[in-house]
């Protein structure tokens, strides 16, 4: 069986927050943005390049959907870049410097990295 990857989806409680986040820090496109979707006030496509986010925002009755109790789901989404150091000078540039462990890049096992936290709580990995 041969796959690749399509999208991940992120629910959020600060739509507004968090559309600004993709779209003015990372370039994302909005591709599609659809009001009042299955009991959801948003449900949108954001894409840059390849990668592609479903960002909605949770359903008005507030009703979780749990598939298995006591699991825990996505914890961080990595975006690969061409060069770390100018990708961190660029977000600052755009005006964020909340970067996670108060460090813009660090290094784990060789590999430098950063990582900054979205609105809506999901962090966001950076690697060469």
């Amino acid at each position: 069986m041969k796959i690749t990857f399509h999208h991940v989806c992120i629910e959020t409680n600060c739509y507004d927050k968090s559309i600004d986040f993709y779209t003015k820090i990372f370039d994302f496109t909005i591709i599609e943005e659809k009001k009042d979707f299955h009991g959801r006030d948003f449900n949108t496509w954001l894409q840059n390049d390849e990668i592609i986010i479903e960002l909605q925002t949770p359903k008005r009755n507030n009703a979780k959907e749990v598939v298995i109790k006591g699991n825990n789901g996505l914890k961080h989404i990595c975006f690969k870049v061409n060069d770390l150091d100018e990708t961190v000078k660029e977000i600052e540039n755009k005006g964020y410097y909340s970067f996670l462990l108060g460090k813009r890049i660090y290094e784990v096992m060789g590999t430098k990295l950063s990582k900054l936290e979205a609105p809506e709580g999901t962090i966001i990995e950076l690697r060469n």
